[in-house]
Order: C-alpha cells, then sequence, then structure tokens
C-alpha cells in the first residue's frame, strides 16, 4: 500500500530557490577568499574585486570589453556548431557501421591524441592566419569527442524501438524524431556540455596564436603590459557570460529535451 504525501506551495518554493542559493553562497565564499587574499598580499599582482570589477565596468562603458567578448563568442559558436554538426553524423554512422568503424577508429585515435595547439599551429601556416583557419581549428580539435561520446550513443540504441519503427512503417524522419533523438539526447547532452567548456579554452589559444581580436587576443597583451587587473578582468568577464549560457541556454535546453522521460505512462 503506498501512501502519497501532498506537498505545499511553500516547500515547492523552497525547493526551488535552494539550489541558486547555495550557487550564490558558493560564489560569495569564493569572492571573500579572494578579498582577504588580495589584503593579505597588497601587490598589483593580485588585485582585489572591487578594482577588477572598476575595470570590467570601466571598458565596458568606455572600452572594447564587448566587441571582445562579441567576436569571442562567435568564434566560440561557429566552432561549436561545426564540431557538434560533423561529430554527430560520423558518430552516428561509425556506432551502426562496423566496417566503418574498423575503418576510422584508426584516425579517430590520431585525432583525439593529436595535441591541440599542433592543429592550430598547422591550421595557421597552412591556410593562414584567418577567421576560417581559426574556426576550423577548433572545431577539428573538437570533433574527435563528440564522434566518441555519439558512437556510444548509436550503439546503445534499443533495437526494439526499431523493430516498432518498422512495424508502424515510420518514415526515416519520423523515426529519426521521434525514436533515435529521444534515445541520443543523454549523449547529445554529453558532448554539448564538454564541448562548450573545452571550445572556448582552445578559442582563447587560437586567438592568442593569430588573431588580432577576442579575449585571448586581450589576455596576451595584457600579459605583455604585466597588467594583472585587465587579465583577471576580461577572464571574470567570460567566465561570467559562459556561466549565463549555462545557466539560462544550456541546462533549459537540457530538461526541456529531457522532459519526455519524466511524463507518466
Amino acid at each position: 500500500m503506498s501512501v502519497s504525501v501532498a506537498r505545499s506551495p511553500a516547500s515547492a518554493l523552497v525547493r526551488n530557490f535552494r539550489r541558486p542559493l547555495i550557487s550564490l553562497v558558493s560564489v560569495a565564499g569564493f569572492l571573500l577568499i579572494w578579498f582577504i587574499a588580495a589584503e593579505i598580499a597588497q601587490s598589483r599582482l593580485l588585485p582585489g574585486p572591487a578594482a577588477v570589477l572598476r575595470f570590467i565596468v570601466d571598458e565596458t562603458m568606455h572600452g572594447d570589453m564587448l566587441a571582445e567578448l562579441g567576436i569571442t563568442l562567435w568564434r566560440v559558436a561557429a566552432s561549436f556548431v561545426l564540431a557538434m554538426a560533423i561529430g554527430s553524423v560520423i558518430g552516428l554512422a561509425m556506432g551502426q557501421s562496423v566496417a566503418l568503424n574498423r575503418v576510422l577508429d584508426p584516425w579517430l585515435i590520431v585525432f583525439l591524441n593529436l595535441p591541440a595547439l599542433v592543429i592550430i599551429i598547422l591550421a595557421y601556416v597552412w591556410f593562414g592566419l584567418n577567421e576560417a583557419a581559426a574556426i576550423g581549428a577548433v572545431a577539428l580539435n573538437k570533433i574527435p569527442n563528440v564522434v566518441v561520446t555519439l558512437r556510444e550513443g548509436a550503439r546503445a540504441l534499443d533495437p526494439g524501438l526499431n523493430e516498432m519503427a518498422r512495424a508502424y512503417r515510420l518514415s526515416p524522419m519520423s523515426k529519426l524524431r521521434n525514436v533515435t533523438l529521444p534515445q541520443l539526447q543523454p549523449y547529445f547532452a554529453a558532448a554539448s556540455r564538454s564541448g562548450i567548456s573545452l571550445i572556448w579554452k582552445i578559442v582563447l589559444v587560437v586567438e592568442l596564436l593569430g588573431r588580432p581580436n577576442g579575449v585571448g587576443f586581450e589576455l596576451h597583451l595584457n600579459f605583455q603590459l604585466f597588467n594583472v587587473t585587465a587579465i583577471l578582468g576580461y577572464t571574470v568577464a567570460f567566465v561570467a557570460v559562459m556561466l549565463a549560457i549555462e545557466y539560462l541556454l544550456v541546462q533549459p535546453i537540457e530538461r526541456h529535451s529531457s522532459r519526455w522521460r519524466n511524463k507518466p505512462v
């Protein structure tokens, strides 16, 4: 005999606010530790949160921070879309074809272990210091990881559901939308989450080595000037943008795409 317990709106409200409250407390703790360390050091090599915040506000209002952030985010988005599109197609094909997997698996292992710096340098040497080489190098570094994740997803597809789709004579597009993609949702989510975190780091290296703009270029420029406040300012601003993308875009999309799992049967 099961007993259902009614949950009050107040408890639900507390539960909804608990996670963001814990996150805010964690961020506040980090800022407090940073402030104490800066006060103890009393050095221009470790500016406090207030100094970094003043730099961010000043650069946002009167400098190029918004423009540089926008350029870097454009490169992140372009590389992410390119890597996910190509990697997903290759990964699904390798997961469903034993012969194709045997042919491409050695290449996959090579690219998985090839350092990102080597790919970036070769792309600039072969194709020049241009936008296409920069975005292509970043995407090429991420594609093998997407391939591995989606290949495992394709191998884990339920054959019973495929039989059902054939029995109901679903069209290829209907089968893809209603049978294949829902099963692959956790693998797409894993590839996307790791992809964003990896791509924005590689984009900064690409900008540092061969682009005249972007956050990576600014970090390199201020490193040469030994301006730690500017380095921390651009870093904090970009991390804040990536956190906003994570909490306001990535996680809501994941919850929306996986809502069918929580539906009662």
